[in-house]
């Protein structure tokens, strides 16, 4: 679950930086009140720490294909 968690909101901060690379538009700070306030700082902490996260997903093993190939 806490896989699922931080990949959704990677996916959030990704979004979040295409808008800002293609439209110089972050919507974080704007929902949020700019790049210091303590919420999008929060939000950006909380991004990093998922793609932190979610650098372990890339050197463990998907335990989730060999079970459904049990399955079928």
């Amino acid at each position: 679950m806490l896989d699922r968690i931080a990949l959704i909101i990677l996916v959030i901060g990704g979004l979040n930086w295409g808008s800002i690379g293609l439209f110089q538009f972050d919507l974080v700070s704007f929902i949020f009140g700019g790049q210091s306030a303590v919420l999008s700082r929060i939000i950006y902490t909380l991004v990093a720490l998922s793609a932190i996260w979610c650098v372990s997903l890339m050197f463990r093993e998907n335990e989730l294909i060999g079970e459904t190939s049990h399955d079928e």
